[in-house]
């Protein structure tokens, strides 16, 4: 059967084309590793193109788009497009912060804030602990496929959330959000507790030694004692987190896929 290129073609369908994109180009703003420094934009451009490209049949099938009729209107089905994408990722990046904020905890206390590098997952520049903290979990979401959840949510959300000058906004969505992810700080503070309050209990052991011994330069004893500690106890640790990580990254990668269900 020959394929129709003038209806392909059609302004409406390259303008429903280009609300797919805006779409997946929110996602691609906030996801986790693809919205990094490392990655080139123009690959970004070309994998966003791409996915849009496989889910355009799809979504023009199932979706009944009506065609703006001025710019205004096309401006706002852009900006409503572009605000789902961006708020999927932001959802599935919430572990991530967690993850550096439990970081620079565990960095502040073992006294490694002063050593910073350039962080090759967000070209920041931030302590070089927190990097093996971003590598773990990143590895972690690599191997449980997150982009394949992220790319599922999205389709999902057309679904839920067609193109469309209408916009739907419940308050349970509202509320899931605002529940997910304000629970970054308690994140942090779990991964972060072990090491942390080990690394404080040495603190106060070496307040009575200096205490005990006034002459003893305290300082120069436990600023090694405290990072060779903190080390030790990240590595032996490392299989805990493991398992700590990978339940939390597919909790909210399962609620990613319902959080815009209502």
């Amino acid at each position: 059967m020959p394929i129709d290129l003038i209806a392909l073609l059609s302004p409406s369908n390259l303008i429903l084309f280009v609300v797919v994109l805006t779409r997946l180009s929110g996602l691609m703003t906030t996801a986790p590793l693809i919205s990094t420094y490392p990655i080139p934009m123009q690959i970004k451009t070309w994998l966003m193109a791409m996915v849009a490209f496989i889910m355009f049949p799809i979504v023009l099938a199932k979706t009944g788009f009506q065609m703006p009729t001025n710019i205004p209107e096309l401006s706002i089905i852009l900006l409503k497009e572009f605000m789902i994408g961006y708020i999927v990722g932001f959802v599935a990046n919430v572990i991530f912060i967690g993850v550096e904020i439990a970081a620079d905890l565990v960095s502040m206390q073992m006294g490694l804030t002063a050593s910073q590098a350039l962080n090759p997952m967000t070209g920041d520049t931030s302590p070089i602990l927190s990097q093996a903290y971003t590598i773990l979990v990143s590895m972690i979401f690599i191997g449980l496929n997150g982009y394949q959840w992220l790319f599922a949510a999205i389709y999902k959300t057309f679904q839920i959330m067609p193109p469309g000058y209408e916009i739907v906004v419940s308050g349970t969505l509202v509320q899931n959000v605002i529940v997910l992810t304000s629970q970054i700080f308690t994140i942090g503070l779990g991964i972060a507790l072990p090491i942390f309050s080990v690394l404080v209990i040495t603190d106060v052991l070496l307040g009575f030694v200096a205490k005990m011994m006034p002459k003893m330069n305290i300082f120069m004893v436990a600023l090694p004692v405290k990072i060779y500690l903190g080390l030790i106890l990240f590595v032996m640790l490392i299989p805990s987190m493991h398992s700590q990580l990978q339940v939390l990254l597919e909790k909210y990668l399962s609620s990613i896929m319902t959080i815009l269900g209502g």
